[in-house]
């Protein structure tokens, strides 16, 4: 990106946010602290006011827009992607909402990105696989983001997955998250003065209370940071060849998968987990063109189960 747009950029980025840290900026382009310094005083210089605090970041002057903003045909296209995907992996209202969001940026659009999109509304898709569960949100997610937004408490009527029991709860919602099929809410919940993980679809009845919290509970991504270690989370890392990895492209998410590297002839793929044996037992189905490469102890039960099956199912002595 040359500096002229990434000025541009810098500057929607301080209307996202009410301040900006220079960090953020930072590491979002790629660029030193000094080039940040020096970027914002041009902006300066063009007149733009902004203000900046020692230790805290950069805002604009309240008040103070840009004219309409003009999307590039890649933006335009993003942003249909984004519908097809909010469609299909939320719930309803979340979705209508995200398309009323769609027709005031559509209304902005120049016509050539308006037709665009028009031509292309038919050429992307978003389809379930027939592993991925159909899952019913019961329409919850706006609800409980207003009370995240508003801290508010919940009252919700909730089913528990293993006993069946119903129970009725006021929780203190943190933040939502969607995994494996299914969106997950953590809350701290006042009946068990802990918190909880509550998977939408078995929340039978929501409902916003007239009730506030103050308590200073963790964000999502501190709560989710802190249960990895609590459950002692194993990383595991394994090489694949090319001929079968993409064999197992939908499965490895059910085990923990988090990002991969491509070679050549394999990728080296890397997993977090809570259950080494349910993960080793997993490995065999494809472990004749893969390799463990850590840790040992993963390594060494592999070869022990491989043993094992060569025992029960052969007479060749091991």
């Amino acid at each position: 990106m040359n500096r002229i747009d990434r000025i541009s950029a810098i500057l929607i980025q301080l209307q996202t946010r009410r301040v900006v840290k220079a960090s953020d900026i930072a590491a979002r382009f790629n660029i030193s602290l000094r080039t940040v310094y020096r970027d914002v005083r041009s902006l300066e210089e063009a007149g733009v006011p902004i203000i900046g605090e020692a230790g805290v970041g950069y805002s604009l002057v309240d008040g103070y827009r840009l004219p309409p903003i003009m999307f590039t045909r890649e933006e335009a296209t993003a942003f249909l992607t984004a519908e097809k995907f909010v469609e299909k992996m939320t719930d309803a209202s979340t979705a209508a909402q995200h398309k009323s969001a769609m027709y005031k940026i559509r209304a902005i659009l120049k016509t050539a990105e308006k037709d665009l999109l028009e031509s292309m509304d038919g050429s992307i898709e978003v389809l379930k696989s027939q592993t991925q569960r159909r899952v019913n949100n019961n329409d919850h997610i706006q609800t409980i983001l207003n009370c995240i937004a508003n801290k508010k408490v919940l009252c919700i009527d909730y089913t528990a997955g293993y006993t069946q029991t119903k129970t009725n709860r006021h929780i203190e919602p943190i933040g939502i998250f969607y995994l494996d099929s299914y969106w997950h809410l953590i809350a701290y919940c006042r009946m068990r003065n802990d918190y909880r993980d509550f998977r939408l679809d078995r929340i039978q009845a929501l409902a916003e209370t007239d009730m506030s919290f103050e308590g200073n509970h963790p964000t999502l991504k501190d709560y989710i940071a802190q249960t990895a270690c609590e459950n002692k989370m194993e990383t595991i890392v394994i090489k694949v060849d090319n001929e079968v990895s993409s064999y197992i492209n939908e499965q490895r998410y059910y085990h923990g998968f988090v990002s991969e590297k491509q070679f050549t002839k394999y990728r080296e793929m890397t997993f977090l987990t809570i259950s080494t044996e349910g993960f080793a037992r997993w490995f065999m189905m494809f472990g004749d063109h893969a390799e463990v490469l850590s840790p040992n102890k993963v390594k060494d039960r592999v070869a022990e189960i491989a043993e094992g099956i060569v025992r029960r199912n052969s007479s060749v002595e091991v």
